[in-house]
């Protein structure tokens, strides 16, 4: 879960949408002489590992870009601009992630 903190340090719930977690459980651990047993399992789970992290990233990027919205409309429009600078940097890691998921989800066809 996120906390934020407000300006006198105290913790404020992450605001926007549903409160979750970060924590990523994985069945098996595929770096132990598994190779031929979950290699199909492996696959499947960064499949659904990348997926669900290149939305999770879209998410926050849509989050912070409200928030330099917010801050421009409040007079803050050098943070704000700082926000979209860091928006469009997370853009640019969610376009290699949806590359990296799409050369998985080819090797998957492939085999």
């Amino acid at each position: 879960m996120h906390l934020l903190h407000d300006e006198n340090g105290n913790p404020v719930p992450h605001g926007g949408h549903h409160e979750h977690s970060h924590e990523h459980s994985h069945s098996h651990d595929c770096g132990n002489g598994c190779h031929e047993h979950c290699e199909g399992e492996c696959k499947d789970e960064n499949v659904a590992l990348l997926t669900y992290m290149l939305q999770h990233n879209e998410h926050h990027a849509a989050e912070l870009d409200e928030m330099a919205d917010k801050l421009e409309k409040a007079g803050l429009a050098d943070a704000a601009k700082q926000i979209r600078e860091g928006v469009s940097d997370f853009q640019k890691g969610n376009m290699r992630l949806s590359l990296a998921l799409t050369l998985v989800k080819e090797q998957l066809k492939e085999a």
